[in-house]
């Protein structure tokens, strides 16, 4: 399911009777994929771990993401690392595309489908997945370090509905409607 020329036309054709489209670059791309996970007060090892983890599940090697402010009573200063994030583009956007939505989403327990309700006003997806282990890279041996990631799929949609109708051409899997 690459992202490419043909497959862009193939969802201005879809979309452009429903919402009135008269150019091709009118219709919803997706611009970037942030896989993201926070490690807060960990230790250096756990720190790591993340890193690694991330870096092996995405191919791409993750930036570290410090605090912006001190807080006192979650014993935090500026500037000390709290998580990690990978941004993903072109070819390596659309292979994770792939993976996340053929490969990984089905490995999930109990998975009926996304809300639409994970869209935001700015057409933008995101998803929560609460164990990393689901992810084929993962070793399954490791199931005692444990972490969860949020996956953000960024489109040029001007609307939530246009989102929508663009996330179901893609083939995301969302709940059917009630």
């Amino acid at each position: 399911m690459m992202m490419t020329k043909e497959k862009q036309a193939k969802a201005y054709e879809a979309l452009k009777e429903k919402f009135g489209y008269t150019n091709l670059f009118a219709s919803p791309r997706l611009q970037k994929i942030v896989v993201s996970s926070g490690v807060g007060k960990a230790d250096k090892a756990r720190k790591a771990f993340v890193e690694k983890r991330l870096a092996t599940i995405t191919g791409q090697k993750a930036s570290p993401r410090a605090s912006k402010q001190s807080i006192a009573q979650f014993k935090m200063r500026q500037g000390e690392i709290v998580g990690y994030q990978v941004t993903m583009r072109g070819a390596r956007m659309n292979d994770f595309l792939d993976k996340l939505i053929h490969i990984t989403l089905p490995r999930t327990r109990d998975f009926r489908g996304l809300s639409a309700t994970a869209i935001d006003e700015m057409g933008n997806l995101t998803i929560g997945i609460k164990d990393h282990t689901i992810f084929p890279e993962t070793a399954d041996e490791d199931l005692k370090d444990v972490f969860g990631v949020a996956v953000t799929l960024v489109t040029t949609a001007k609307t939530k509905e246009e989102a929508e109708a663009f996330f179901r051409y893609l083939g995301i899997p969302f709940t059917a409607a009630v």
